[in-house]
């Protein structure tokens, strides 16, 4: 019994090896809850986004692609304005097949089917990132950034074709020069902040307004996605007439005074043809895509 070991004692714990820092990093991991991100029924979402922006498109692609023409050829002097829209109304109602399946209307669904597209999907991607409702809207940075770049992009392409086209007679079509590049993008920057982010931001303290009668009838929302659209276009029509003359008249004597004069005396009769064509490009077509999606998107929530 004498050659039996006494009974070791246990070594002491080494608590010492945890640090208190490391300790807190894991109890905050522990109480921070997972990130959850809203995937219900996103392919269909993403479909309803699609079907929204084409509905919107191909509704007001006829119109606006007869507006686009005879404001291009009143600046070429090609024909007056009202000349080329009578001539193109007439056709589109004894010949509808000549419009909706010439190169205008493509190029102008592609340009409002995209740039409503952008604007849908960033939407759908936010609330899916955020685990938020289907039918919900953004309004910031990102939205413009995104719903700018889309348009912009399609849109310069659109003018070099439509000023080639219906560019001044007897004229061989040349090169957009980079200055009306620049100008066409600036017209564009202003709408889409006009017809995306103005909107959301207006509406609510329109209806705040209205009244309880009124909003039965047209909400703050609708009005604000017609008005302040239409509104920029005094702004904006200046800097588009000013892009569309320095490509019909390259050199002109009397410089930045002339391109001036000329400006002013197709500002009005161009404002009035502008407003009436971004009415439905960001005003019906805009509420026909909001209205369209938030259906399509209730039914999926």
């Amino acid at each position: 019994m004498d050659d039996l070991e006494a009974p070791r004692a246990p070594p002491p714990l080494q608590l010492d090896a945890v640090k208190p820092s490391q300790l807190a990093t894991a109890a905050a991991a522990a109480a921070a809850p997972a990130t959850k991100w809203n995937t219900k029924n996103l392919a269909l979402r993403l479909g309803a986004d699609a079907v929204s922006a084409a509905s919107a498109a191909v509704l007001v692609a006829p119109i606006i692609s007869i507006i686009d023409r005879s404001i291009m050829e009143n600046a070429s002097g090609r024909q007056t304005l009202v000349a080329s829209l009578k001539s193109s109304l007439r056709t589109l109602l004894l010949r509808p097949q000549q419009i909706l399946l010439s190169k205008p209307f493509a190029l102008i669904f592609a340009l409002y089917g995209g740039t409503y597209l952008t604007a849908n999907t960033l939407d759908t991607a936010t609330s899916t990132a955020r685990n938020l409702p289907p039918t919900h809207v953004t309004t910031g940075t990102a939205k413009f950034a995104a719903s700018s770049a889309a348009n912009i992009g399609l849109c310069i392409y659109k003018d070099q074709v439509f000023v080639r086209l219906f560019g001044p007679p007897g004229v061989a079509p040349r090169p957009v020069a980079l200055s009306s590049y620049a100008l066409f993008a600036a017209r564009d920057c202003l709408t889409i902040f006009a017809s995306f982010n103005v909107p959301p931001l207006l509406g609510p303290a329109l209806s705040a307004r209205l009244g309880e009668e009124v909003e039965r009838h047209v909400s703050g929302q609708t009005l604000a996605q017609f008005a302040a659209p239409a509104a920029v276009q005094l702004v904006s029509t200046p800097v588009h007439l000013w892009g569309l003359d320095l490509y019909n008249r390259p050199a002109v004597e009397g410089g930045w005074r002339e391109r001036a004069r000329t400006v002013g005396r197709n500002w009005a009769v161009s404002t009035a043809a502008r407003i009436c064509r971004i009415v439905p490009a960001f005003g019906v077509g805009g509420v026909v895509n909001f209205k369209v999606r938030r259906g399509l998107m209730e039914r999926l929530a």
